[in-house]
């Protein structure tokens, strides 16, 4: 059972990229974006974190869902609570636009339920949220990429503010999960 487990995890981790973010696979992480912890007297704190699930329905096409929680917060000051939850697509680049051996270009849009709500009668909007942007992907297993992505978001619907958008960067970590076709030719490579 050790030496079939070994043979497997060898022949995983020589796949190529392309393996990954092919059809019948699975991708399950996450981003996250302006984390900081002031130490001065001004004492802030922010975080956003968007986990992300998404199944790929066809060679580097990927649909599935994401959340977004976020908080925004300093002393003596309103505190901003960031929310969503919706419907993803991601589109990674063929091989022509590989800057590294092991990494991928990606477009990325999202659109769903979202809010931006400020504390003490600041500017709230709640309704439609839309998000597009590029990425990068740089794979340190075939299994699990880190990523950077630019992205602009917004949000649109009721409350005081009826639009508020930003631009943010952020970093994340994917988990690429082998589908049905992925791992049975495992097992075909293996025999």
């Amino acid at each position: 059972m050790k030496k079939i487990l070994l043979i497997a995890a060898i022949v995983f981790s020589t796949l190529s990229v392309e393996a990954q973010i092919q059809k019948g696979n699975v991708l399950v992480g996450g981003n996250f974006a302006n984390l900081s912890a002031g130490l001065n007297s001004s004492k802030t704190f922010s975080l956003t974190l968007s986990p992300k699930a998404a199944w790929f329905v066809q060679d580097n096409l990927a649909l599935g869902g994401y959340a977004d929680l976020g908080i925004l917060t300093a002393k003596n000051s309103s505190t901003t609570t960031f929310y969503g939850i919706g419907a993803l697509g991601r589109y990674y680049a063929g091989n022509d636009a590989n800057v590294l051996k092991h990494s991928r270009f990606f477009g990325e849009a999202t659109v769903g339920f979202a809010g931006t709500n400020v504390s003490g009668g600041g500017g709230n909007t709640n309704g439609i949220g839309i998000g597009i942007g590029p990425g990068f992907a740089y794979f340190v297993t075939p299994n699990i990429g880190l990523e950077t992505l630019l992205k602009y978001t917004g949000v649109a619907g009721f409350g005081n503010v009826t639009y508020q958008s930003n631009i943010g960067l952020s970093f994340g970590f994917q988990i690429y999960l082998p589908g049905k076709s992925t791992a049975e030719k495992i097992k075909s490579d293996i025999k």
